[in-house]
């Protein structure tokens, strides 16, 4: 599951195989539509109830403060009902596996707002992940230098600032279409689809990954900074 951004992200797997998948946007908040997606995602074309699933995972950030803390209160409160086990995986990450044959650096950005990007760039040789650099944010600007030119330019902030990438990269830069850009669910659950131990490890702890303060605490900041 994905609230990490307007969009919400859902999916269903079994034995590693994909059952079905569900991306919802508009202009209703996910706590009014997030249940009702569950429901009629496992109901109507998954086909099968709660009891029938064995772990939940949701995207843990970066993203929308609000989105991000609603989808994992809904899978922590699913998974402790049913006494299964939950997860978190970076939302950047629910991007960048969409783009796994990539040949060439997969630079994830999310629009953070106020001028800046949520970036991660990931390398992948034959379906796999080589390497990854931190999660940041940054300006676009710096996101592209820490991509370099040759890369491929993906997720909602590579087309809030594709005019500026472009500028930058000498007109090198490659985008996805837009219909790839939101966070997956499938692809969220990539890691756990073939990873047996990846519910236990304590590197994939649900909790979320703001990487920024929020509007509120940056400006309680501000206010104290006056202040004092």
């Amino acid at each position: 599951m994905s609230t990490a951004e307007q969009g919400c992200s859902l999916a269903v797997f079994e034995d590693k195989r994909l059952i079905c998948e569900e991306y919802w946007v508009d202009k209703q908040t996910h706590s009014k539509r997030l249940t009702v997606m569950v429901e009629n995602l496992l109901d109507n074309r998954a086909g099968f109830g709660l009891s029938k699933i064995d772990g939940f995972i949701a995207a843990r950030g970066p993203g929308s403060f609000t989105g991000l803390r609603i989808g994992i209160s809904v899978v922590k409160g699913l998974a402790y009902v049913m006494s299964k086990p939950d997860a978190g995986v970076s939302s950047l990450d629910g991007i960048a596996f969409r783009f796994s044959s990539a040949s060439v650096p997969v630079c994830v950005m999310m629009d953070a707002r106020r001028n800046e990007v949520y970036c991660a760039v990931y390398h992948f040789e034959r379906g796999n992940l080589v390497s990854k650099s931190d999660e940041v944010v940054c300006s676009p600007k710096q996101a592209v230098l820490s991509a370099g030119e040759n890369a491929l330019f993906v997720g909602s902030g590579s087309k809030a600032y594709q005019e500026l990438i472009l500028n930058l990269t000498n007109q090198k830069a490659v985008f996805s279409c837009e219909t790839m850009d939101y966070v997956s669910a499938a692809a969220l659950a990539r890691p756990a689809v073939f990873n047996n131990n990846f519910f236990s490890n304590s590197k994939n702890k649900l909790e979320p990954s703001y990487i920024r303060k929020s509007d509120a605490e940056l400006q309680f900041v501000e206010k104290t900074s006056i202040l004092t």
